[in-house]
């Protein structure tokens, strides 16, 4: 039988709590930091950019600018593509649908 010493035990555990503890941290979700004075976009060859937004041309902005409903997600897909989803993706119990199991 093989004797293991204290020190390796501590060891082990210090490194389980730790892999442990960064993993559940993946899996909750995490708000966008969305700001008033932002701008994100969405280029055509697919990279995205945020701007500094000014107010003197606000007006032309939001011509024809549409509000994003409730319940939305994006996501990109394994073609680069930005996609956007405005059906259900959260289980009853809060947990996100496509996530891994």
């Amino acid at each position: 039988m093989t004797r293991f010493s204290t020190k390796t035990l501590l060891i082990a555990a210090a490194l389980g709590a730790l892999t442990t503890s960064a993993f559940a941290q993946t899996l909750a979700p995490t708000p966008w930091v969305l700001t008033p004075d932002m701008g994100y976009g969405y280029d055509k060859e697919g990279k995205t950019y945020s701007y500094k937004m000014g107010t003197s041309n606000a007006g032309l902005l939001l011509k024809g600018a549409k509000k994003v409903p409730k319940g939305t997600l994006f996501f990109i897909g394994q073609n680069g593509q930005l996609y956007m989803r405005t059906g259900p993706y959260l289980e009853g119990d809060g947990r996100f649908m496509f996530g891994p199991r």
